[in-house]
């Protein structure tokens, strides 16, 4: 399996040839070429801070990187297995120059990945990314003489400063979730959900007793595909149901995405994370939204209503966040169960997104019911995998010459209108993969249009 090298880190499987795939080497390179880089534009701040979430790679990986930043000259804080808006946060907390998380987020147990931070805990932009992956492929790297060699220290707060962060963010409401009295069941995905969940809604004021954890052993074992999407989350809706609980809660192995199940068991959407936190957002503050535009029209239609400006992105965190920035808007993130809270930090974070969700729920009659009053779109969600040698930009000239005659938004792969439908292409930046994503207010038009782009491209291939 090739590395991945794109705004979302530098990704590959584990175990293989070096330069095919997140080898060791790889993994010294690339942390060699990131310190390097971060000296080079941090000549008083020399301190990273490193963690990692539950897989099986995480602790080779990080002791790799750990000694690899030491020999750049770089002093790391290692926060151990946490999770990816953890480490985001810690980066702030600590003052560090940046920080590098070790996950491949939703892929599978043998992949991992190095994410790269900037100094404001966000991730890195594109042009800082092409200048590492420059730095990596020529080898320039800057390692430091015996004398000068970093630093290595280990946090174990960062966890609880995020969470109190959380918890005392204005607008969670932990008297009015204390009195409710929540049950809720975690799917923890076998990683740092484990650790990360409990420890909030326990500061939420939910009762241990009231909270059961799924998959909770983090030994990165996934016991099912990671990515919290409805076909991988059976065992979770009927946990749900059968405990008589009020609400599930899954999360992907580094907890920065977020999906809900309702009391009887029916999910309440990935899509539909986003949406609801922004809407108890936009109940207490007005301004603009951003999601990215694989995302559901559901988010905009709430905006509007709130008398505010929705926007699209391109896929992908740093993308969104960029758009967030230029656009002043409260509330943001991705329609895969990513929310961005930007007073709290510019990351996609499911502590947070829980926190606020819970504080919506506590007034309403249940999960179920706050669904309802969503408008309600159906996303078609599909890939195809890519083969080497596919000219992906021949490809998708061929659809734009079949529809030419529909708006087309080439900002990102391709964006195709048809009326209030719409079906979006483009390549993944995590996985070596096409991802057809196509909305409608009926399923059946939605799978249908997702059908014929797949055909159109399979066409080419």
């Amino acid at each position: 399996m090739p590395l991945i090298k794109s705004i979302s880190g530098i990704r590959g499987t584990i175990g293989g040839q070096p330069g095919e795939t997140l080898s060791p080497l790889d993994v010294v390179k690339f942390a060699a070429a990131y310190g390097t880089w971060i000296k080079q534009n941090n000549k008083q701040n020399c301190k990273i801070v490193v963690g990692r979430d539950g897989r099986m790679s995480g602790d080779m990986v990080q002791r790799l990187v750990i000694s690899t930043l030491n020999a750049v000259g770089l002093d790391v804080i290692d926060v151990g297995l946490s999770t990816t808006p953890t480490v985001e946060m810690a980066v702030l907390f600590e003052s560090a120059a940046g920080g590098i998380i070790i996950t491949a987020s939703h892929n599978p147990k043998e992949w991992n990945a190095l994410k790269l931070l900037n100094e404001k805990g966000e991730f890195i932009s594109a042009e800082v990314g092409k200048k590492i992956l420059d730095i990596a492929a020529e080898e320039s790297f800057d390692f430091v003489a015996v004398d000068k060699l970093g630093s290595y220290a280990i946090n174990e707060t960062a966890l609880a400063k995020h969470i109190d962060a959380v918890v005392k963010y204005p607008l969670v409401k932990v008297q009015a979730i204390k009195e409710k009295g929540f049950k809720i069941v975690v799917d923890a995905i076998n990683s740092t959900g484990a650790i990360a969940v409990p420890e909030l809604l326990k500061a939420l004021g939910v009762e241990d007793a009231n909270i059961i954890v799924l998959n909770k052993e983090v030994n990165g074992k996934f016991a099912h595909n990671p990515e919290p999407l409805p076909e991988h989350l059976n065992n979770l809706c009927n946990e749900v149901k059968q405990r008589k609980a009020d609400l599930g809660i899954a999360v992907d192995p580094d907890v920065d995405r977020l999906c809900f199940v309702c009391e009887d068991g029916s999910l309440f959407g990935e899509e539909y994370t986003l949406v609801a936190v922004a809407d108890y957002i936009l109940q207490h503050k007005k301004g603009n939204t951003v999601s990215n535009m694989s995302s559901t029209r559901a988010l905009r239609d709430i905006t509007e209503k709130a008398g505010g400006i929705y926007t699209a992105s391109a896929v992908g965190e740093v993308n969104v966040v960029d758009r967030m920035k230029e656009v002043n808007a409260v509330i943001g993130g991705e329609g895969n169960g990513g929310v961005i809270v930007p007073d709290l930090h510019y990351g996609r974070d499911a502590l947070i997104g829980i926190a606020l969700f819970l504080s919506l729920l506590s007034d309403k009659k249940s999960a179920h019911h706050l669904r309802s009053h969503y408008p309600n779109y159906f996303i078609s969600k599909n890939k195809i995998e890519l083969e080497n040698g596919i000219n992906i930009s021949k490809v998708f000239e061929h659809v734009i010459s079949k529809y030419k005659n529909n708006p087309i938004n080439k900002e990102d792969g391709l964006k195709i209108e048809f009326d209030k439908d719409w079906v979006h292409l483009r390549t993944s930046n995590t996985e070596p993969i096409v991802r057809i994503y196509a909305e409608s207010t009926s399923p059946t038009t939605a799978e249908n249009i997702a059908k014929r782009i797949m055909q159109d491209i399979k066409e080419t291939m």
